[in-house]
């Protein structure tokens, strides 16, 4: 780590949603690492069902802002990032996974072979909760991924109001009911620091073993 690096803990206490960014560009080799770093988010299953654009040109940026409803955060960062995901995708990629974490030395073989043999049933069990499965996998990879921006000086904003079927239709996947939308995330440098709006007393949030109300 830098000396200019923020830990995770005061990267965490410093990011507030960014509502206006500064345009100038993530210098290459610090966005290959924040890639890389995104990359490692733990999925269910490790079937990594995430699936990010990056959306850089003006014209896709001015597309995705109309979108999400004018939102100028899209159009000022010079990445926003799209977490859309692939509900049944691991039915394509888990052999590969599987055969990733034997090589490894992640997994032993037997433990492979549980997964094959168990997480089809489980998955295909979910119904019509497996769209939120995958979506929740997103949402800890765009985590990740603020945190680690966060830690570089780089602001972030989750955005959650948006046409989902107007995004799929940018990002090239219109009509492809395999893809769902989680967020989206511009990412570059502030143009303000935001004071910290509060939490509510932790008695209100915090508990142990039972909600108490």
């Amino acid at each position: 780590m830098t000396k200019s690096e923020l830990t995770v803990a005061d990267s965490i206490r410093a990011r507030r949603s960014m509502k206006s960014f500064k345009s100038d560009p993530i210098p290459e080799a610090t966005l290959q690492e924040l890639l890389s770093l995104m990359q490692d988010a733990p999925s269910s299953w490790n079937f990594q069902p995430t699936r990010v654009v990056m959306i850089r040109s003006m014209a896709q940026k001015e597309a995705l802002a109309a979108a999400a409803w004018g939102q100028k955060q899209i159009l000022e960062a010079p990445i926003t990032f799209v977490f859309a995901v692939s509900i049944r995708g691991w039915e394509k990629n888990m052999s590969e996974i599987l055969k990733s974490g034997v090589s490894s030395g992640a997994w032993p073989q037997k433990f492979a072979d549980w997964i094959g043999e168990n997480a089809p049933g489980f998955q295909k069990g979910l119904g019509d909760k497996e769209r939120e499965y995958a979506i929740k996998d997103a949402i800890i990879m765009a985590t990740t991924l603020a945190l680690a921006a966060q830690s570089k000086g780089y602001s972030n904003c989750y955005i959650n109001g948006w046409d989902e079927a107007k995004v799929k239709e940018i990002i090239g996947v219109e009509g492809d009911k395999d893809i769902a939308i989680a967020l989206l995330l511009p990412i570059g440098l502030p143009n303000s620091q935001p004071k910290h709006p509060g939490r509510l007393p932790s008695a209100k949030t915090i508990f142990t073993d039972r909600i108490s109300v």
